[in-house]
């Protein structure tokens, strides 16, 4: 799902709160980093990650990295952090976060 610009501020505006829960320190990105992601973004949607000093890794390449082994959208990189957005697949999950749909004119067909 590609994000549009107004989904992406949106989400800005809500990872704003939201505490980092995910670290990449000197391992890197790794099998249970990539697991522990997963299971943040099934569970909340919208997580914000943290690139500590000791990486090899910037800001921007962890996210493009990790973003493509969640198969999440990269929202935002600011500094070490950035923010990662996933729509949950759990049908019965109460608190889904609903983005704002661009209203596009219609083409007409030739």
């Amino acid at each position: 799902m590609e994000l549009t610009s107004k989904q992406r501020a949106q989400l800005r505006s809500m990872a704003n709160s939201l505490d980092t829960i995910v670290h990449i320190g000197k391992d890197g990105i790794g099998e249970n980093l990539v697991k522990q992601a997963n299971e943040a973004l099934e569970a909340r949607e919208l997580i914000k990650c943290r690139v500590l000093e000791n990486s090899m890794l910037t800001a921007r390449e962890a996210c493009q990295e990790l973003a493509k082994l969640t198969r999440s959208e990269q929202v935002q990189v600011i500094g070490t952090k950035f923010v990662l957005y996933r729509q949950s697949h759990n049908k019965d999950k109460k608190d889904k976060i609903v983005l704002v749909k661009d209203r596009k004119k219609a083409t007409p067909a030739r």
